[in-house]
């Protein structure tokens, strides 16, 4: 399908409540929202709701429970694109669907990653057997895309179409939690606190933060701890991090706590295999904290000159070099500083990213343009 034929002319805009009106309309996928509010679901909310994308008017799918779901996902989104042939479909969330990307030129799938097809190894059972066909044959065949990072890019190109659009559309960072920078963390002697952040599963790769902890312990901090906040995912590693030295597993915790133990933390750490983004790398950078994450593509992007990088396989190197980290003088001082300056950059590239997306959504809307990228 191309897009001369899902590209409808001439029809004339009109402004009802600053919100850009025509008949060409643009659905939003919100049927995966109503659940724990994770990373995919907050991404929706904050890059794709109808807030987020004024003036551009847009319609948000719903869906109440699983079956609702399944239901939007798999024929009411593709009924839409059928019976509406200049629409356009924005996918923020799960793939789109087997049937709606047969409306090729109508689909827009924002790419959070490409685990689906590079981990099948840390995929739970219900990504393998609901998400990851769907994904491949989006990937595959579908001829634009909206994604979160350069780095996300760089992998999609391997995948995708050689003549695929792709647009970043990186999200900006607010403090969720409303942390403080300056607050102070008096400690006693061997005490280091180290949190981490995220669902406990595979890919997250947390064993080895907790190994790094029990290096630092026999190294001079012997009351070192990691704390982990996240809801239990899936995997056998959650056994051993219960039975690990130092390690307090919270669960899946409200803004307050997590708020709480982050600020009384000395350093954020992610030991994670591979990331799209790792959004929470930067949002504990509003607490002033130190980023300790592994030393690749995705985390230099995100962190700049303000992370510190390392070789989570090697966990000796690493407990090192957060211990020289600690020792130097001034450590917590200079860390707040670059934190504060990398989450400006990052925020400054944010705003480009969304000025770009909605001048692409408002020409769809306003000149009933070819989609492009």
């Amino acid at each position: 399908m191309s897009n001369r034929d899902n590209d409808t002319m001439g029809v004339k805009p009109f402004e009802r409540g600053g919100a850009l009106m025509t008949g060409r309309r643009i659905y939003v996928d919100h049927s995966h929202l109503g659940r724990r509010v994770t990373g995919i679901e907050r991404i929706t909310q904050e890059l794709f709701s109808p807030e987020a994308l004024a003036p551009v008017q847009v319609h948000a799918v719903h869906a109440r429970g699983l079956a609702s779901m399944l239901v939007a996902q798999n024929i009411k989104l593709p009924v839409k694109a059928m019976t509406d042939r200049g629409a356009l479909i924005l996918c923020p969330g799960f793939p789109p669907s087997f049937f709606l990307s047969m409306f090729r030129g109508q689909v827009l799938p924002y790419i959070h990653d490409l685990f689906l097809l590079e981990r099948n190894q840390d995929l739970n059972l219900k990504a393998r057997l609901y998400m990851v066909k769907p994904f491949r044959r989006a990937v595959k065949t579908l001829p634009r895309f909206v994604v979160n990072s350069e780095y996300t890019r760089d992998c999609l190109r391997g995948f995708c179409r050689p003549d695929a659009k792709i647009m970043l559309y990186r999200p900006a960072v607010r403090n969720v939690f409303s942390l403080t920078p300056d607050r102070a963390r008096a400690r006693r002697e061997g005490e280091l606190r180290l949190v981490a952040l995220g669902t406990l599963e595979p890919r997250k790769n947390l064993l080895t933060a907790a190994a790094i902890v029990s290096a630092l312990r026999q190294n001079g901090f012997a009351a070192a701890r990691l704390d982990i906040l996240g809801r239990f995912g899936w995997g056998d590693e959650i056994h051993a991090l219960r039975a690990a030295p130092g390690v307090h597993l919270h669960g899946y915790q409200p803004a307050g706590v997590i708020r709480e133990v982050m600020e009384n933390a000395d350093l954020f750490i992610s030991t994670s295999h591979d990331e799209g983004l790792g959004l929470p790398l930067l949002e504990a950078q509003f607490a002033g904290l130190p980023v300790i994450a592994p030393e690749r593509p995705v985390f230099r992007e995100v962190l700049g000159s303000s992370g510190i990088l390392i070789d989570p396989e090697n966990t000796g190197a690493s407990a090192a070099r957060i211990t020289a980290l600690v020792k130097s003088p001034g450590w917590r001082e200079k860390s707040a500083t670059k934190a504060k300056a990398n989450l400006e950059r990052w925020n400054r590239l944010a705003a480009g990213d969304r000025a770009a997306f909605i001048a692409f959504l408002a020409a769809f809307v306003r000149e009933g343009a070819p989609l492009s990228c």
